[in-house]
């Protein structure tokens, strides 16, 4: 890291500590001397999922999204937390949970952090085919009710071109699949 645009974090109050976040106020000094506040949202971690059945669909879930007021179509997605050792079993555990599907092959595509200005959150986006129904199924999360809905390629492509796609990391999954189709 070039060392002449680093920050130094001289105080960090902590503002709201919940389920999902963590929130905090930083008083940072700039690398010329000035003093800025920063809010920061500390986040364990994340997964996404690129679910493809067996007829080459992708996978999506409908869902009511809070912060926007709206319903989204996202790819299944989960917060790591304590009862995984990593984000690949954090992958597997959400596929179960929101599909209730395991993958005979699960790959990661990509990490990366979903909002650099504000949060530490890190996703990491895996690719699972080969899926069948899960054997034993896992607790679906209480706060959530999704509905599973399939697309094919060209149907995904005209979500994307009606503006109905507008999930980061949905995005990211359909340009990766889009990327496979020219191969």
């Amino acid at each position: 890291m070039d060392e002449a645009y680093q920050e130094k974090v001289i105080t960090e109050d902590e503002k709201y500590d919940g389920h999902i976040v963590r929130v905090t106020e930083q008083t940072v000094e700039l690398p010329d001397g000035r003093q800025a506040k920063r809010d920061i949202v500390y986040h364990s971690g994340a997964v996404a999922i690129l679910a493809l059945t067996n007829d080459n669909k992708m996978i999506l879930e409908a869902q009511w999204r809070a912060p926007i007021q709206q319903m989204t179509l996202e790819i299944p997605a989960g917060k790591v937390d304590g009862r995984d050792q990593n984000y690949l079993d954090t992958a597997r555990r959400e596929l179960n949970e929101e599909t209730r599907m395991q993958a005979g092959h699960l790959e990661k595509i990509a990490g990366f952090y979903t909002s650099v200005g504000f949060s530490d959150e890190y996703m990491e986006l895996y690719l699972a085919t080969d899926l069948s129904p899960v054997d034993e199924e896992l607790p679906q999360d209480d706060d959530e009710a999704i509905a599973l809905k399939m697309y094919s390629f060209e149907e995904m492509t005209d979500l994307f071109q009606a503006g109905q796609l507008n999930d980061a990391k949905t995005l990211m999954a359909y340009f990766y699949w889009q990327t496979q189709q020219t191969k």
